[in-house]
């Protein structure tokens, strides 16, 4: 069987082997494909002292030079984007299509890195004083790190390395063990672009290994894209132990439908929003609020044909607009909460579960689902789903609608459709959310921009990627400066220093 372990040094002395493994699965006939080894903190240790030796002198690599790197790197990757994307629907399920949407956002933020001498470029004020000039410049922190989720093991980790890296830091990867193969591919393909030995390393393992990198004293900041209960943990742990800290957690994005919304292009939105990815998507889009009884049905009116169209098979099927999910305990959570749902009183219109796919019936396929006349009060809701599972929650008014994302305990994406202007704008401006989409369903802000959320859908007061991101990953030192007037023997003559 296939063995999945870490991507380290070469310098890297392995400790002894714990001796635990993980199953990775073939989501799509649900057997098992690998095994990955999973690391603990001597193998953490290890990797930190390499990485200590070699981050001093990447830091003090010019910016052109780590840009050189990053142009290397974007272009190996779109050269391998066909390997990459099949290995990635391999371990995690999603459909080849997904798979390279997946890998190119990620190779997005790699592009804005390639422009890092530019944002690295400090302020200067000359004259603050009397013959006083300030300036200030941004410095690598020293070592970062990243822990990534099962639903982008592309995109994700590119976010967090490529800038961490881009600014002068080393970088520790702790990818999902779910689907741990693309991180260490990327990891070789950064090593073929250029990359010095020690600067990106990727470790395996499980909450052993969360906690050492939370723990260890030489990793300066570390940035978490995962559920908001455990991101609420790795941010409380973290900066206890005083670092820096990003926590991304999770998400109940909903679009709201105004009466004067074009409804043909609002379903075919809501078909790859809710849908896409087998809605294993932070962003995705599992609550659609139809303002108006009006409006309410015409909408179930098309959304129920439009989802019956949806074609779920394996991975590798083109025709295919999603496919299964990661591991069978995760479809099983899936499922229980559509009973949930059942049981708490909503509508179940279309029931996903039970769905089988002939030829792969051990497969981890779940069936697109949709709820209507789903209230506020119900824990299936509240509750992140993470799956194909769509809710219609009615709303009699604008104002109602604009409470419910507000008022929810996740705040990561919200979207509006509608042809009015100033109700759009009335709307991005009052709700309580961190990214909003008029007309767009998915609005993941583009690389030169930034990506968070509000409340519990992230923890920590700086961004993902663009200049939030170069932010988090540098400390800024301040110098205030005056030259005194003369020469070194004390006269007051002007003099010009020389070599000579």
């Amino acid at each position: 069987m296939r063995e999945i372990t870490h991507k380290l040094a070469t310098s890297v002395v392995l400790p002894d082997a714990t001796g635990r493994f993980s199953d990775v699965f073939d989501p799509n006939n649900g057997g098992v494909q690998a095994r990955v080894v999973l690391g603990d903190r001597a193998v953490l240790d290890a990797a930190v002292a390499v990485a200590k030796q070699a981050q001093p002198g990447w830091a003090a690599t010019n910016p052109q030079r780590r840009a050189r790197v990053m142009f290397n790197f974007k272009a190996l990757v779109e050269k391998n984007m066909d390997e990459l994307a099949h290995l990635l629907s391999s371990e995690h399920g999603k459909v080849i299509a997904d798979a390279k949407g997946d890998i190119q956002r990620g190779l997005e933020v790699i592009e804005f890195c390639c422009g890092i001498p530019h944002v690295l470029k400090g302020e200067y004020t000359q004259g603050a004083g009397p013959g006083i000039d300030v300036y200030s410049f941004r410095q690598p922190l020293g070592i970062g790190a990243g822990i990534t989720p099962f639903n982008f093991p592309g995109m994700i980790p590119l976010w967090m390395s490529g800038v961490a890296i881009a600014t002068g830091n080393a970088f520790i990867l702790k990818p999902s063990e779910r689907d741990p193969s693309v991180p260490v591919r990327l990891a070789e393909l950064f090593s073929e672009a250029g990359l010095p030995d020690g600067i990106l390393q990727v470790l395996q393992g499980d909450k052993e290994m969360v906690d050492a990198i939370l723990d260890h004293p030489d990793i300066k900041a570390v940035s978490f894209v995962g559920s908001s209960d455990i991101a609420h943990y790795v941010y409380k742990r973290g900066v206890d132990a005083g670092k820096r800290v990003q926590a991304m957690g999770g998400a109940k994005n909903h679009g709201i439908v105004l009466p004067d919304a074009d409804l043909d292009q609002v379903v075919n939105d809501l078909s790859g929003a809710a849908f896409g990815s087998a809605g294993e998507r932070c962003m995705a889009l599992p609550v659609v609020t139809p303002v108006g009884e009006k409006t309410a049905i015409a909408l179930r009116e098309k959304l129920i044909p439009a989802i019956n169209a949806l074609r779920v098979g394996i991975s590798t099927d083109s025709e295919a607009h999603y496919g299964p999910v990661v591991t069978a305990a995760h479809k099983q959570k899936i499922e229980n909460w559509i009973q949930t749902g059942v049981d708490e009183g909503a509508e179940l219109v279309i029931d996903g579960r039970g769905f089988t796919l002939q030829g792969h019936e051990n497969g981890f396929f779940v069936g697109p689902t949709l709820f209507d006349h789903v209230k506020p009060t119900m824990e299936a809701y509240k509750e992140e789903i993470f799956g194909p599972v769509l809710q219609i929650v009615r709303a009699e008014s604008f104002e109602e609608a604009l409470a419910l994302p507000s008022q929810h305990q996740y705040g990561n994406g919200v979207a509006i459709f509608t042809r009015n202007g100033h109700a759009a704008r009335e709307f991005a401006a009052r709700v309580d959310v961190g990214m909003v989409g008029i007309n767009v369903p998915i609005p993941v802000p583009v690389a030169y921009h930034t990506f968070g959320g509000w409340k519990r859908s992230a923890f920590g007061d700086t961004n993902q990627h663009g200049m939030e991101g170069v932010k988090f990953w540098t400390k800024v030192k301040t110098i205030t400066q005056r030259w005194p007037d003369g020469s070194a023997d004390g006269s007051n003559a002007f003099v010009i220093p020389t070599m000579g």
